[in-house]
């Protein structure tokens, strides 16, 4: 089964080969992130005063902020706070979101119209306004960063996950799960969820860029993580107000979230390809 998924996403990828440039890209970027204490030239929070507002130099590869703080630093150290962000809002997401659609297309009935009247609710508020509701409310603090980006995408994972268990559910093997006196979270976990995570995790690989794009946007009306901590979104937010005058200070950070999301999107088309059903019957 492993193996035979595996052609199969190598097949879909080397169809569609832009899908490769955005996995190499994607991992590039993770890798400088993870190696960033390492390889950034200077201190993400030093300040040096006498350098501030510096155009891009052999010892600035990037220049300075107004601080006289190193932007390519900064860039490579909010890496790691974006991504991670980003990463773990969509992993929290995905579990609580597969799982309530899971069990709404499970159980049916009236179970399942209150259910997903719920999660139409939530998807009634754009992502960005339903964020910043519940970070207001929490405060800017990575946990709850996390927890209000998560909140908006459970109502979508939710549906993505809840229709093919609708299908899958009515299948044979299923129906002798049932006849064998198999517990309903046996069948859930072992037999239905298998059948339905590649569904999963093309919209896990989508909706990533969309968290990556909801913190940075948090960020910049002052609602992400406080200073000194650089991410994406804050830097933005810090550069914009020098943007006649030095115009590197947004647009390192803008380019960077420009380039993650835009690596995600062909990742993602890749993988929708690899469970697309009319590539598979080509197959």
């Amino acid at each position: 089964m492993t193996g035979t998924a595996t052609a199969t996403l190598l097949r879909a990828f080397n169809t569609n080969k832009t899908s490769w440039a955005g996995l190499i890209v994607l991992l590039t970027v993770v890798a400088l992130a993870a190696l960033a204490p390492w390889i950034a030239p200077h201190d993400p929070i030093e300040q040096d005063i006498f350098a501030r507002l510096e155009g891009p130099s052999a010892l600035y590869p990037l220049g300075t902020d107004q601080f006289g703080r190193c932007i390519l630093s900064r860039l490579l150290h909010g890496a790691r706070y974006s991504l991670f962000i980003g990463i773990a809002s969509t992993l929290a997401a995905m579990l609580v979101g597969s799982l309530i659609g899971m069990l709404a297309g499970w159980y049916g009935g009236r179970f399942d119209v209150v259910v997903m009247q719920a999660m139409d609710v939530l998807l009634a508020f754009p992502a960005l306004i339903l964020g910043l509701i519940l970070v207001a409310m929490l405060g800017p603090t990575l946990p709850n960063i996390i927890l209000a980006i998560a909140a908006t995408s459970v109502p979508a994972f939710a549906r993505i996950a809840r229709a093919p268990t609708i299908a899958v559910k009515e299948r044979e093997y299923v129906e002798a799960c049932r006849a064998l006196g198999y517990s309903d979270a046996r069948i859930l976990f072992l037999h239905i969820l298998p059948n339905i995570f590649a569904e999963i995790l093309v919209m896990s690989s989508l909706w990533l860029a969309s968290a990556i794009r909801t913190e940075a946007s948090l960020a910049f009306i002052g609602l992400g993580l406080r200073p000194p901590i650089p991410t994406w979104g804050g830097m933005i937010r810090e550069g914009f107000e020098n943007i006649l005058d030095s115009y590197w200070l947004a647009m390192a950070p803008g380019v960077a979230i420009l380039v993650v999301v835009f690596a995600l999107n062909l990742l993602g088309d890749g993988l929708r390809d690899a469970v697309d059903p009319k590539l598979k019957g080509e197959s």
